[in-house]
């Protein structure tokens, strides 16, 4: 009954957790990280940033900031930075590697540099949500720019580099307009092609959770005006809390449906995924953010879009 995901990673000595999405993508991945160091293995983390990161005094090259609890930077929101400061107060090695957003071709140089730099043989790419998954037909695409950049820059690194992509809070995206039968859909036609490898629960009796969620706390105690919404539904799906229940002013006049869904991980195989994006050959040339954003749009309102379907649950 061992999940293919974990029997993958066994033989794995150097992973990066990557947060696709921007943001706080990869505090979703922090559960992931405390289990793997405590399998001994060497831990990198890099995020997708949406912080100013021109204070930065650490970069390596242009794309890149390596983000450690002294770095410079705006207080009000710089959720890399507080990660570092907490994951120093744990002891654990506290750097975050921020990268700049932009299009395809500068995220690859990013993606490019970390493997050459840190020597990974396995990336794990965290999405908070879900929306990754989506393939370009669907009635909703969420916010793809940063994830589908992030996993065409993943997926052009080297063949003997595993690659995974990891999903963790099924539902959080509805408000962005993703439908989740959809969801549902592209990964059973993953699990068809043996690319599925397994979903699997966070709980609040595993230490690996609760340290996520003080992660998470201590930052949002840090930006209370911008805390991350994803990361605290799946925090309280974690502790077992369910509906309508906010830890955030900014989702004050929305209804939520907290529960278990949002505290499941779902990986798959990260080439998989790729291949099974529709444009994924479209935004290959881009440069700039603002080019990614046009292309995609530009796809998307061109496609005969799979209609809406409500989960009959």
């Amino acid at each position: 009954m061992n999940l293919p995901f974990f029997q993958k990673l066994a033989d794995s000595r150097s992973v990066l957790i990557a947060g696709a999405g921007g943001g706080f993508d990869v505090f979703a991945g922090l559960p992931l990280y405390f289990w793997l160091k405590q399998q001994g293995k060497a831990v990198h983390l890099a995020n997708w940033s949406f912080a100013d990161l021109s204070y930065c005094e650490d970069r390596p090259m242009p794309e890149i900031a390596r983000v450690s609890p002294n770095t410079s930077g705006s207080t009000s929101y710089f959720p890399e930075l507080y990660l570092a400061q907490w994951l120093d107060s744990q002891g654990y090695d506290s750097s975050v590697h921020a990268i700049q957003p932009g299009g395809v071709r500068p995220v690859k140089s990013a993606y490019a540099w970390l493997a050459k730099s840190l020597a990974f043989d396995t990336i794990i790419l965290v999405d908070g949500g879900t929306d990754i998954l989506m393939r370009g037909d669907e009635s909703g695409l969420g916010t793809p720019q940063e994830d589908i950049a992030s996993l065409a820059a993943a997926h052009s690194l080297p063949a003997e580099i595993r690659k995974f992509v990891v999903c963790l809070g099924l539902g959080v995206d509805t408000y962005h307009g993703v439908c989740h039968a959809h969801f549902l859909e592209n990964a059973a036609a993953l699990s068809a092609k043996g690319a599925h490898f397994g979903t699997w629960s966070l709980l609040w009796e595993m230490e690996e959770a609760r340290k996520y969620a003080a992660a998470v706390e201590y930052a949002h105690e840090r930006m209370p005006r911008r805390s991350s919404i994803v990361n605290s539904s799946i925090v309280n799906a974690v502790k077992g809390l369910f509906g309508d229940v906010h830890a955030s002013d900014r989702t004050r006049g929305s209804r939520l449906f907290i529960n278990p869904l949002m505290s499941q991980y779902w990986a798959f195989d990260l080439d998989a995924v790729a291949k099974n994006n529709r444009y994924l050959d479209r935004i290959q040339t881009t440069d700039t953010y603002a080019e990614l954003t046009h292309r995609i749009a530009n796809y998307h309102n061109q496609q005969k879009l799979r209609p809406w379907t409500d989960i009959p649950i």
